[in-house]
C-alpha cells in the first residue's frame, strides 16, 4: 500500500506582483446547448434545462473564430507584466499551464513566449496537471525565486473548449446516443473559455506585492481513470469525482491542520470553480463562509486551470492589506493544492 499524506511546502520571499485576466467574447448560454440537443433529449426522455439545473452554470464563453487560445495566454501575461511594471527582458521563467494545445509538440510555453517578446535567458516550459496546473505554476516560480534563480516568472494560462463542446454535441445528437453516453460525456458541457496570468516577484523587493506562504498538496491518483479527456472528448464520471475529489480535499485539510496551517477563517476562498454541487459540498465538508467564497462559473463555466486565477484576478480589486486568502483546486488525476496569500 502507498503511503498517505501532504507535502508540505512553505515560501520564504515570494509574491504575486501582477495578475490579469481575460473574458472569451462569445456568451454561450446552456440554454442554447439545451436546444441543440432538443431531440435527443426527447429520445432519451431528459427534462429541459439539465444542464443548468444540474452544475448551476447558466452560461460560458468562447473566443471568436480564428482566435489562437496561445495568443490569449500571451495577452494575458503582457497585460499582468504591464499591472506588475515589471519589463519583459527581466522575466527569468515563463510556465505555461494550459490544459488546451493543438499539437503534441513544441510545448505551448513556446509560442506565448515569442508573442511576449520575452529574452533568451527565460526558461519557458509546459506544466498540465489538469485544474490544478496554474497552482503548481506558481509552487515552481516561488521555489525558484526563493533559490535565487529567476527574479521574476510568468505563469500563464488559457483554455479554448469549443472544439470539444461542438464534438460532443456532434456525438450527443447521433441516432445512436445512449443515456450512458449523455451521462458520461455531460460535464464536458460545462467547460468553457478564457485566459489569465500572475506575474511572482520577490517579496523583499516589492513590499506592493501579495506574499505566497505556502501550503500543502496531496494526491490519490488511484483514481486516475474518473475524468479523462483527449483531443475532442472528455469523459467523467461526475458521481465518484466529487465523491473522492471531496475526500481528497478533506483528507488534506485535517493533515494540514496538524502541521500548523489555520484556514478556518479566510477572508476569502478561491475555489476551483465547477458547478453548484462541488463548491457547495466544499464548503459543507470544511466548514467554510459561503460569502467568502466568491461564485464565477455560473457566468464562465469551468475554465479549468484558469478558472482560479480568473477569479483571483476579478477579486483582488476587493481585497484589502492584510487580508488572508486560500486557493484551492482539484484536478483529474486526483490531485489537489491548497496555496495560502497574505493580501
Amino acid at each position: 500500500m502507498s503511503q498517505l499524506g501532504n507535502a508540505t511546502f512553505r515560501y520564504r520571499d515570494s509574491a504575486i506582483v501582477g495578475l490579469s485576466h481575460i473574458e472569451a467574447p462569445r456568451v454561450v448560454t446552456s440554454a442554447e446547448f439545451e436546444d441543440r440537443l432538443a431531440v435527443a433529449r426527447k429520445a432519451l426522455r431528459l427534462p429541459r434545462n439539465l444542464l443548468e439545473r444540474v452544475s448551476g452554470v447558466r452560461e460560458r464563453r468562447w473566443w471568436e473564430e480564428g482566435t489562437a487560445f496561445e495568443d490569449m495566454a500571451a495577452e494575458a501575461g503582457s497585460k499582468a507584466l504591464a499591472e506588475a511594471g515589471v519589463d519583459p527582458g527581466d522575466v527569468g521563467l515563463l510556465i505555461n499551464t494550459s490544459v488546451s494545445r493543438n499539437q503534441l509538440e513544441p510545448s505551448v510555453a513556446v509560442r506565448v513566449h515569442d508573442r511576449m517578446g520575452l529574452s533568451s535567458r527565460a526558461l519557458n516550459f509546459d506544466i498540465t496537471n489538469a485544474c490544478v496546473g496554474f497552482v503548481n505554476g506558481v509552487q515552481m516560480a516561488s521555489a525558484m525565486i526563493d533559490a535565487g534563480q529567476i527574479d521574476y516568472a510568468v505563469i500563464v494560462n488559457a483554455e479554448d473548449v469549443r472544439r470539444t463542446q461542438e464534438d460532443t454535441i456532434a456525438r450527443l445528437t447521433a441516432d445512436d446516443v445512449t443515456r450512458e453516453d449523455y451521462q458520461n460525456q455531460f460535464a464536458s458541457l460545462t467547460l468553457g473559455d478564457g485566459a489569465a496570468a500572475a506575474v511572482i516577484g520577490r517579496a523583499s523587493d516589492r513590499p506592493d506585492g501579495h506574499r505566497i506562504l505556502g501550503g500543502v498538496a496531496r494526491a490519490g491518483t488511484e483514481h486516475h481513470e474518473l475524468c479523462v479527456g483527449s483531443f475532442g472528448k472528455m469523459t467523467t464520471d461526475t458521481k465518484n469525482l466529487l465523491a473522492k475529489g471531496l475526500k481528497l480535499v478533506v483528507d488534506a485539510w485535517r493533515e494540514a491542520e496538524g502541521d500548523g496551517w489555520d484556514w478556518s477563517r479566510m477572508d476569502r476562498y478561491v475555489t476551483h470553480q465547477i458547478s453548484t454541487p462541488y463548491t457547495q459540498a466544499i464548503i459543507d465538508a470544511v466548514d467554510l463562509d459561503p460569502a467568502a467564497v466568491p461564485i464565477t462559473f455560473d457566468r464562465w463555466g469551468n475554465v479549468g486551470p484558469a478558472a482560479i486565477a480568473m477569479t483571483l484576478s476579478e477579486q483582488a480589486d476587493t481585497l484589502s492589506p492584510g487580508d488572508r486568502v486560500m486557493c484551492l483546486g482539484v484536478g483529474s488525476g486526483l490531485n489537489t493544492a491548497m496555496l495560502e496569500l497574505a493580501w
